[in-house]
């Protein structure tokens, strides 16, 4: 982890409220993993007072990109920032995406993936700008294993609100979209896709499904991974106050010997779906 001043490089819309920053961070850039995140001092003045995270989308070499959502009035600021503005900045923070990086790590279809298998060696869900680390997650792995053959669903509202498809089509990835008002691709909740693209027969190897966006999605992923029984990874999206473990503001309820907590900033935010005690 380091503290440093990130110079904006790009920082530019790409939906409706939506935006994508790069940052010069060198020291970031190269330590960075999938899943983890950055914490961003979005002003100099005292309000607002506490920094905002965001997920590393991307991390190449010297730079760094983030991917967020105009959601409030830390973001409000950040999206007004120029091409050479400097950001303070904390990361990387957090334990990401524990991905695999040899064939003996995860199980294989025993066909190729087709429409009617419905089957994939991985499967990325994403709802809203839930995408941001999964790009990065999808990169690293086309990178340490390029045999795995990746489904990558996205989820939104409506089409417009549809982020980084053409992203995870240029990597060889196979992406299909969920909108909940059907102006594009499946009608529905992107969790409701994930069940129509698992495998019907319980013969049939399981794919390995990581997973981010809003809770409830993550919720309803974290049951159907349990219905399934196929290993699933969920990033969570909690706010968070020192990003660091200090304040225990950001905790989750865990299985343990009875229960426990964990924090999302410092034990997560990516955790085991089996090991979350949904509320």
């Amino acid at each position: 982890m380091v503290q440093l001043d990130g110079k904006i490089l790009e920082n530019r819309e790409i939906g409706p409220q939506r935006y994508k920053m790069a940052l010069s961070a060198p020291q970031i850039g190269h330590q960075a993993k999938p899943g983890q995140f950055i914490h961003v001092r979005v002003s100099k003045n005292f309000p607002p007072l506490l920094r905002r995270p965001f997920s590393v989308h991307r991390a190449q070499g010297q730079y760094i990109e983030i991917l967020y959502k105009i959601v409030g009035e830390g973001t409000e600021i950040l999206s007004r920032k120029k091409r050479g503005e400097y950001l303070d900045i904390l990361g990387p923070l957090g334990k990401g995406y524990r991905v695999p990086q040899k064939r003996g790590q995860v199980q294989f279809s025993k066909k190729a993936p087709s429409v009617t298998s419905r089957i994939s060696d991985i499967i990325l869900v994403a709802g809203g700008t839930g995408v941001a680390s999964l790009l990065f997650l999808a990169e690293s792995i086309s990178v340490a294993n390029p045999e795995l053959s990746i489904l990558v669903l996205i989820g939104a509202k409506n089409r417009e609100e549809l982020l980084c498809e053409g992203d995870f089509t240029r990597l060889g990835c196979r992406v299909e979209v969920a909108t909940e008002n059907g102006t594009r691709g499946y009608k529905g909740l992107v969790s409701d896709l994930l069940e129509k693209f698992l495998p019907v027969s319980e013969n049939r190897s399981k794919p390995m499904v990581f997973a981010c966006g809003p809770s409830e999605m993550l919720k309803k992923i974290g049951k159907i991974s349990k219905k399934h029984r196929f290993p699933c990874q969920v990033s969570l999206e909690e706010r968070l106050a020192c990003g660091v473990g200090a304040c225990l503001g950001c905790v989750v309820k865990t299985r343990g010997s009875t229960y426990t907590y964990k924090r999302v900033c410092k034990d997560g935010p990516v955790f085991d779906a089996r090991e979350l005690i949904w509320e």
